[in-house]
């Protein structure tokens, strides 16, 4: 079963102290349009360098839970922005849908906002 709210490719336009420029510059993004198994979508994501892959399990009470996430090894000139994701992204475990945005939260009120990639 397919969720169309989330299970879409989202591009990232807030992100720590990053601008939205760079953020574009990157394609940064993550992919959640797998098929949900075990209540679990199997998402990727990008930041501009390696490929990543990981396990999102979106719940009830806006409440998500994002594990096992791992990427390819390649080195780039430059990782500030893959490096502080991969670091905050398993700490997120709130969501928020309004329109075409979709913006995680964890508990100490660090968010990552992104956008539709398939929106009008």
């Amino acid at each position: 079963m397919k969720d169309e709210h989330i299970q879409r490719q989202w591009m990232m336009v807030s992100f720590d102290s990053f601008t939205k420029e760079q953020l574009m510059k990157n394609k940064a993004e993550i992919n959640l349009t797998a098929e949900i198994k075990d209540k679990k979508i199997r998402g990727t994501a990008f930041m501009g360098c390696n490929r990543m892959f990981f396990n999102s399990e979106f719940k009830s009470k806006n409440k998500v839970k994002i594990s096992g996430v791992g990427s390819t090894l390649m080195a780039c000139q430059d990782m500030e922005l893959e490096t502080k994701f991969v670091k905050a992204f398993e700490a997120m475990t709130n969501y928020q849908i309004e329109g075409h945005f979709l913006t995680l939260f964890d508990d100490k009120g660090n968010k990552m906002k992104f956008i539709a990639a398939d929106w009008d």
